[in-house]
């Protein structure tokens, strides 16, 4: 049994964007239905949805049974917790807050197995290694892994070079709710120094060689980023998108 093959990493590195979805209500049945939705990933949000490892690894499972491939995004910035995702079976994993190089190449350590990383040597009990039943898993893991580093702050803004230079880091995620709120526009993502700050990260991640990607609900912003050569497009959460929809019901009927 071999590694599966990283068919997103493979599309993002071929400059072709890929578009996903957030996935927040912690439902695997949620996941499963968004995974046969055509969507490219689909995102397991450990930040801000309400979930343990144990809840992630039913999604984990649901996607599989799709053709959309998982990500996973961890809480904080801290190899324990990239360990943990990875082992689950997480291939694609997305760090939030990271501000500095020397952050982002911590992550980028913690993804791969020594003498390249640190990662513990766990997965030949994990679900990461099919129980084992991988036995190449040790070998050939770090080809198909991906890290996806989150800058969102003034800090990151000034740091992107060192962050997108990282090594192990293959790619560079813009959060611009975050990234508005700690340059002192909050809940206004859309302000032109914003949107300046963002084209900035974007030319800088670019520069670098390295994957970008960015969320936003607007079509046409999704569209903007997508020629301008983000790779990784996030265009929905399904708490939002499912609000919308019982709204519009309801709306219709009254």
């Amino acid at each position: 049994m071999d590694v599966p093959i990283n068919g997103l990493k493979t599309a993002m590195l071929s400059g072709k964007p890929q578009y996903g979805v957030w996935l927040n209500t912690g439902s695997h049945v949620v996941a499963e239905m968004a995974g046969h939705c055509g969507f490219d990933w689909c995102l397991i949000d450990g930040e801000h949805g309400p979930l343990t490892l144990s809840e992630m690894v039913p999604q984990l499972q649901a996607l599989a049974t799709t053709p959309t491939h998982a990500v996973v995004r961890i809480a904080d910035p801290q190899a324990w917790m990239i360990k943990q995702v990875l082992d689950i079976g997480a291939q694609t994993v997305l760090v939030p807050m990271v501000d500095t190089g020397d952050q982002a190449a911590e992550m980028g350590r913690a993804m791969l197995y020594p003498p390249h990383g640190n990662r513990g040597m766990g997965a030949a009990i994990a679900r990461a290694s099919a129980f084992g039943n991988m036995t190449g898993y040790v070998r050939d893991a770090g080809d198909q892994v991906c890290l996806l580093v989150q800058a969102e702050s003034a800090a990151a803004l000034e740091n992107i070079d060192a962050i997108a230079g990282a090594e192990g880091v293959d790619g560079v995620f813009i959060g611009p709710a975050d990234l508005s709120a700690d340059m002192g526009f909050p809940g206004d993502p859309d302000h032109p120094d914003v949107l300046a700050a963002i084209d900035h990260m974007i030319d800088r991640i670019h520069a670098a060689g390295k994957i970008s990607g960015i969320l936003t609900f607007a079509p046409e912003r999704s569209k903007y980023y997508a020629e301008r050569g983000v790779g990784f497009v996030g265009i929905g959460a399904d708490v939002a998108i499912f609000g919308r929809a019982l709204k519009a019901v309801l709306a219709a009927i009254r």
